[in-house]
């Protein structure tokens, strides 16, 4: 596929400034927050040996999150930690004690009063914020961007949310929440982007993802009797991979796997960044048209890119038709392999290795990523079949772009 664009990291290194964000110790209070709700169980990892003899790697395992408390999607995992970091905050009591039963006790409401939660999001981590504000008994307003599609708009209206489509892109959503935020008594803005003056949430969402890298990680050596030794991370605003990225770092620090950011080339600034070579955060403007609607982000999340550019191997940009392309391999599997129903966003990395496994002008790339019959290959399919109708056009239909 001639428009998927990629480059090695040579950033300069920062000395691993934001790595103690996803400490094993963080993580793991995230975890035990977690287990303590009545709607938690690992979600499954998918061994895909057929997939992986076909790519020739030796193991291939892909975490499916469609499974996640009901909600078809990780981001449930971090805004509910982040939640219960701000009350923790808030109260003085540790996150220890914060369990689901404590938290959703009427003394618990009576002492924080009512609280109303802002976020903006194309629909997952919307859906997380406002499950989550229900669950605690408090409001949620989310904004969605342009061209946000219905079935997403309805997930999130149907977890009690006050919820908007605005003639804006997703970070023209983000900036209005965060004011709207500021003007409300009780408001507070939960996002998973950092910026100058707005760093501890997003810190805090990321150590909740953190609760399904460390799933990953015990269920990929349980299985494969070794960590991965390649690890393929979408990014958006880049907090989900600085959070992958950052535990994997942290708990194998003498023999980390070797990390490959996967964006959309119509919100690539992880990428652009990268490209750049100075250290410094490159944007994205415009509407960001892509299937890949939660990856449409054109700001990075500047703690995120403190660990990524000091952990990650390489960058990579890919177009519609990658995706589109991991929906369907995904959910069409080879005999013996297990199912995986991924959205486009979720399957954006099992898009990617399957062009480099497949397409002989990017025998480059394999070589540089050193993928072969010893690789042990982990990717995180983030999200179900989130706009079902989209899902049937890519798998019916053979659609390949937005």
């Amino acid at each position: 596929m001639d428009d998927i664009k990629w480059i090695g990291n040579n950033l300069p290194d920062t000395q691993d400034k934001e790595l103690g964000i996803m400490s094993l110790e963080n993580v793991s209070a995230a975890r035990a927050f977690h287990e303590s709700f009545p709607q938690y169980k690992k979600t499954p990892l998918a061994a895909l040996n057929a997939l992986a003899e076909f790519y020739g790697v030796k193991n291939l395992f892909v975490k499916d999150e469609s499974f996640r408390f009901g909600l078809n999607a990780f981001k449930v995992l971090g805004g509910s930690f982040a939640m219960a970091r701000y009350i923790s905050k808030l109260t003085g009591r540790p996150i220890g004690s914060l369990t689901y039963d404590a938290l959703t006790s009427p003394g618990l409401k009576k002492e924080i009063g009512e609280i109303t939660f802002f976020s903006a999001t194309d629909g997952n981590h919307g859906r997380g914020v406002a499950w989550s504000a229900k669950t605690l008994g408090q409001k949620a307003v989310i904004m969605m961007p342009k061209g946000s599609r219905r079935p997403r708009f309805e997930n999130v209206k149907r977890e009690g949310a006050a919820v908007t489509i605005e003639e804006l892109n997703y970070d023209g959503c983000v900036r209005k929440a965060a004011k709207k935020a500021a003007e409300t008594p009780g408001g507070v803005l939960v996002q998973d982007t950092a910026w100058k003056g707005y760093e501890e949430i997003p810190s805090w969402i990321m150590q909740g993802y953190g609760t399904m890298a460390l799933e990953a990680d015990e269920q990929f050596v349980e299985a494969a009797g070794a960590q991965p030794t390649h690890i393929f991370i979408q990014a958006g605003v880049g907090s989900l991979a600085g959070a992958v990225v950052g535990y994997f770092a942290n708990k194998y620090p003498n023999d980390p796997p070797l990390f490959v950011v996967v964006e959309s080339d119509q919100a690539d600034c992880i990428y652009r960044s990268a490209l750049a070579g100075d250290g410094e955060v490159r944007a994205v403007g415009g509407e960001m048209c892509t299937i890949m609607a939660g990856l449409a982000c054109g700001e990075p999340s500047i703690t995120s890119w403190q660990i990524l550019k000091d952990k990650a191997f390489a960058f990579v940009s890919i177009p519609d038709e990658a995706a589109s392309n991991g929906v369907r391999v995904l959910g069409a599997p080879l005999p013996g392999d297990t199912r995986v129903i991924s959205g486009e966003s979720g399957a954006a990395t099992a898009g990617l290795l399957h062009s480099i496994a497949t397409d002989a002008k990017l025998a480059p790339l394999r070589g540089e990523l050193q993928l072969d019959r010893n690789s042990r290959v982990l990717l995180f399919s983030t999200e179900g079949a989130t706009d079902p109708d989209s899902y049937r056009r890519i798998v019916w239909e053979g659609a390949k772009g937005y």
